[in-house]
């Protein structure tokens, strides 16, 4: 199979844990390459996610590395293997690459946690909203491309509706909730779809208003996808240029920590209930 051009988030993922495996084992990549019997240019690859491997190499691997965590190994072994083609893959070239990753990140999150001081969630935004918001960038989008963007955050939302339930937390500042995309109008409906959906079991919805004062933090947009184990956590952070994803374990302590302190600052689901639903009718 040749090497892929262009390896998913999750398929890089995938070889830079092995390779963290590997170091921590104090093995070099010809090393590796040896027990798995490959070149170094082919381990290089498995190690960036261009090569695929099967579950049976990577129980090898991990054997090799004197890996003793079972969960891990079975989080890891799940990723590998032919990869299915999933609802995203047709926006493939169509949308950035930063689209599809969130999306299969999303997927295959166990739990979810997110943290909007400017925009609100695109897992709640309504089409009216979602095309006003897409609809204010720059430069400004052709028509086809703010269509596919709107069309594919309108089917990222099928997340929330799987079964089982996902856990899914949204802290959303007032200021996100005051801002008036599309008009009055496509406002207050956004506001009570919002409220429609924090009556779900499995959905939390916590209001930070302004009385709340200075919280920590940045205020950039936080998207914290909790993996099946801890280690294979993500933060995905919205940026100018694209979506970008963290892992390293000091930056999931630092965003845990700045999710949990931001929690502690709003208001309860039901106090934000009340919050928005008399921001809605302000409108």
């Amino acid at each position: 199979m040749p090497p892929r051009s262009s390896p998913t988030y999750r398929q890089q993922r995938l070889g830079s844990e092995l390779r963290k495996l590997r170091e921590r084992a104090g093995l070099s990549m010809h090393e590796a390459a040896s027990m798995l019997g490959v070149d170094r240019a082919k381990m290089s690859s498995i190690e960036t996610g261009r090569v695929g491997l099967s579950a049976a190499r990577v129980r090898s691997l991990t054997c090799h590395y004197d890996c003793a965590d079972q969960d891990l190994i079975a989080a890891l072994t799940a990723m590998t293997g032919d990869r299915a083609r999933y609802w995203w893959d047709e926006y493939r070239g169509v949308l950035p690459s930063g689209f599809q990753d969130l999306a299969e990140l999303e997927h295959h999150a166990v739990k979810m946690r997110t943290a909007q001081v400017a925009s609100l969630p695109g897992l709640f935004q309504t089409v009216d909203h979602a095309r006003a918001n897409f609809g204010q960038g720059r430069p400004p989008l052709p028509p086809h491309e703010l269509e596919h963007r709107v069309s594919h955050r309108m089917k990222r939302q099928a997340v929330l509706h799987q079964d089982p339930p996902i856990e899914y937390t949204a802290i959303i500042h007032e200021a996100a909730l005051r801002m008036r995309f599309g008009g009055k109008a496509t406002a207050r409906a956004q506001l009570e779809y919002i409220l429609t959906m924090s009556e779900r079991d499995s959905i939390t919805v916590l209001a930070l208003p302004f009385e709340a004062g200075a919280f920590p933090g940045s205020g950039q947009t936080i998207f914290y996808a909790h993996g099946p184990v801890a280690q294979l956590d993500t933060v995905q952070l919205d940026e100018s240029h694209g979506a970008l994803f963290v892992d390293a374990p000091t930056q999931l302590d630092k965003y845990r920590d700045v999710l949990d302190g931001l929690e502690a600052l709003a208001l309860g689901p039901a106090e934000s209930r009340t919050f928005i639903r008399d921001i809605a009718q302000s409108l």
